[in-house]
């Protein structure tokens, strides 16, 4: 049992308060997932500039800086507890190699508009922890999580993000995703963990790449994916929700004029604007719907 979130704001005048909305939801669904939490932010792209997620574990984040900005020098880098986000317009290719030869850094995300947070502990305190409240943006992804397929570690944490500007949370599981997970290195697609949510993003990410739409690559998992489970995946574009053909885990999604809001239970929402103005509803079992893609 975890818990799942998401929100795709319609209206820009929400922008500004996007992370004020999106921390009521994780906490009210700390219940649903106790052992960790995470979150991405997507925020409207600047043209030829990347953002790139880092958690540091071991690793002096000053020394780090040093090293980053030696090597980048129009890396611009902010700090929010153990991650750093830095933003530069090299491309991911140099980027990627620099961050790779760090043995206690931990990559979690990147592109022209995601950003993305995760840590062990209660959702409430790691919401705290980094000040999710003063986060603007067009739209962002939450997860609350019970472990049951790998550690409480922040590795084992999502959202997960295995592409560029690419995310996923999942409340579930996948039964084969060991298989696919070597199907996907195979062709190339850079697995780190041994959660089965990992190999779920990897799969979106490989269907992106290919030329996909995240719709099409949700479609085609519904085939591909063996187990019980609810998707909300993100890009920069929008987000997109998913519930296998059994329909076990649950979802409820609120949809206004101003925004279309996603989580595990209905009191996640009961905060948002007018969302007793909503539509309401229970997303169908193997259908997907998605909102700016």
């Amino acid at each position: 049992m975890c818990g799942i979130v998401g929100i795709y704001l319609k209206n820009k005048k929400y922008h500004k308060d996007l992370g004020k909305l999106l921390t009521v939801m994780m906490n009210n669904m700390a219940t649903r997932g106790p052992d960790s939490a995470g979150f991405a932010i997507y925020s409207p792209e600047k043209k030829k500039k990347f953002k790139y997620s880092v958690c540091f574990q071991k690793n002096d984040s000053k020394s780090f800086k040093k090293i980053i900005s030696k090597e980048i020098k129009d890396a611009k880098i902010k700090v929010i507890s153990d991650h750093l986000v830095i933003e530069t317009s090299s491309h991911p290719s140099k980027v990627l190699n620099i961050i790779k030869n760090f043995e206690d850094l931990n990559l979690v995300g990147y592109g022209n508009s995601i950003e993305i947070f995760k840590q062990v502990g209660n959702p409430k305190d790691v919401v705290k922890e980094f000040s999710l409240e003063k986060f603007s943006g067009t739209h962002a992804i939450g997860h609350t999580r019970m472990a049951t397929e790998s550690a409480i570690t922040t590795d084992g944490s999502h959202p997960y993000s295995t592409g560029e500007d690419e995310c996923l949370v999942h409340n579930g599981s996948l039964s084969n995703h060991n298989n696919l997970r070597r199907t996907l290195k195979k062709r190339g697609v850079e697995i780190k963990s041994q959660n089965d949510t990992e190999v779920a993003a990897g799969y979106i990410s490989d269907g992106l790449s290919n030329k996909k739409s995240l719709k099409e690559t949700l479609i085609e998992g519904l085939k591909d994916l063996d187990g019980f489970y609810t998707f909300i995946s993100g890009t920069k574009k929008g987000m997109a929700i998913v519930r296998d053909e059994i329909a076990c885990k649950p979802a409820v999604v609120a949809e206004t004029k101003d925004y279309v809001a996603i989580a595990s239970e209905f009191q996640a929402m009961a905060h948002l604007p007018n969302v007793n103005k909503a539509k309401i509803f229970e997303p169908e079992p193997g259908l997907v719907y998605s909102w700016g893609e």
